[in-house]
Formats: structure tokens, sequence, C-alpha cells
């Protein structure tokens, strides 16, 4: 009688579409967790962040438990196409470098990269050629290495060019004087300076192309690509998307679409 009652309570289980009690499928989410306000670690050690809390949506709706794992942003190739990781989901950029190893969801939020300097600083910039001479900084894999390094001409008119592990340690070294200006991601500079704006300002100058964020799958992983997507598109039509963004921006930052 248990076996058969076993069997019963296991057939209810997978014909309501879900998992027996215990065995929650889980799906490893890559992060920087240096990154604020996209997925970053609080005052408690706890990882949050807006992509944080859009992926938890977005696991709860799937029935499914994401498990957030920190990464070397630089070596995001090597853990996507490892299988380390599933996906990635941190305000990763879309290029056509990154989709040699990576598929994308659709895009939902646009992202350009601008300069950050020092609070006070005098340095005018009114395009990236004013950048020459200077000691410029930003993220190791970053869409502004990528851009900096396919553009040498722009590179070698630097005094020099720093990369960091993360914005963290980048934005510490811009505040101790270390480097002479940053660039990073529209995103992080903005939040970073209304967290600290007695140190930091920015300069309304955009470094190469503006880009849009998804979230990135391994290449042949294109099933669970669509599950996500899927609910992704569910939780913006209902306005769930809409509402974490505006707790992380106090605006509608979500792209859009027909």
């Amino acid at each position: 009688m248990n076996k058969i009652f076993l069997t019963l309570v296991l057939m209810i289980f997978f014909m309501a579409g879900c998992a027996p009690p215990g065995n929650v499928q889980k799906i490893t989410v890559g992060i920087d967790d240096n990154y604020a306000p996209m997925g970053f670690r609080d005052e408690h050690g706890e990882i949050v962040g807006f992509d944080i809390d859009l992926a938890k949506e977005a696991a709860e709706r799937m029935n499914v438990e994401f498990v957030f794992k920190p990464i070397d942003w630089n070596n995001k190739e090597a853990e996507i196409t490892s299988g380390r990781v599933d996906m990635i989901w941190n305000g990763c950029d879309i290029t056509d470098e990154r989709k040699r190893y990576m598929i994308f969801s659709k895009p939902y939020m646009d992202n350009r990269q601008i300069i950050l300097v020092r609070k006070g600083d005098n340095q005018e910039f009114y395009s990236e050629v004013d950048l020459a001479d200077k000691v410029v900084g930003t993220q190791a894999g970053s869409n502004s290495e990528d851009y900096i390094n396919e553009n040498q001409a722009l590179k070698e008119s630097f005094k020099s060019f720093k990369t960091y592990p993360n914005y963290k340690a980048a934005f510490e070294d811009l505040e101790k004087g270390f480097v002479d200006v940053l660039i990073v991601d529209e995103i992080a500079g903005r939040y970073e300076m209304s967290k600290q704006p007695v140190k930091f300002e920015s300069r309304e100058v955009t470094i190469g192309p503006s880009t849009e964020l998804g979230i990135g799958f391994k290449k042949d992983n294109v099933e669970l690509r669509d599950k996500v997507q899927k609910v992704f598109d569910d939780m913006i039509k209902d306005g769930t998307a809409r509402k974490i963004s505006e707790q992380w921006f106090q605006a509608d930052l979500i792209k859009l679409r027909k």
C-alpha cells in the first residue's frame, strides 16, 4: 500500500508540473557581486540588487531555485562555456564578441559608457579625444575595455590604461587619485554617485556605442533561454518588472518591446 500511495503522490506532482518536495531544480546564475546596483553584497554580506530581484521573481514563477555564483567577470566566457554557470544575469551588455559564446534574451535595458571623475575636478571632457594623456581606468572584461582594445589609436593616446577586477576597486583608485578618469557603465556610475555624491561626478560624454543589456546563456541552452524569456515577458506585461525598477532607480528603465 505504501508503494501505491507514493506512486500516486508522485503522479500528482508531475501532473501539476511540479517537482517532488526537496527536489527543486537548481540553476546556477553567474554574477559580479561588486556591481552595484545590479548585483552586489549589502552590509550583511547578502547578495542583493536590481538584477537579483528580477532573477528571484523569475525563478519563483518557474518553480526553480536560482543559485547566485560570484565569478571573475573577466572569465565569464570560461564560466559559461564550461557549464560552471548556466546563465549570466548581471548587467551584461549584448555585444557581437559575446555572441560568439553566449545566446541572449531579448534586451531589457539600455546602457552606455560614461566618464567619472573626482568631485570638484576641473578637467573638461567633450569627447573621447580629451582622454589623451590621462590615466584611464575601467573594469576588466567590460564593454569599455573591449572598446578601448579595439581602438588602438585611442588607447595609445592615454598616459596609461588600467583595468580592475570590479568597479568597487576602480572607484577606490579614482578616489585615491591613482587614475584621472574612469570609464564606467552609466547605471553603475550614477548609482555610485548617488551613494557618494561628495566623492564623484560625471562628464556627459558617451564613450563608444550605446548598448543593450540582456541575460546570457550557454550557446546550446535554447530551452532555458526560452523558459526564462517567457516568464520575464510576463513580468513586464503585468508590471512586476516596472515595480522592481522603480524600487531601485525611482524610474521605469525596463526597455519596452512590441
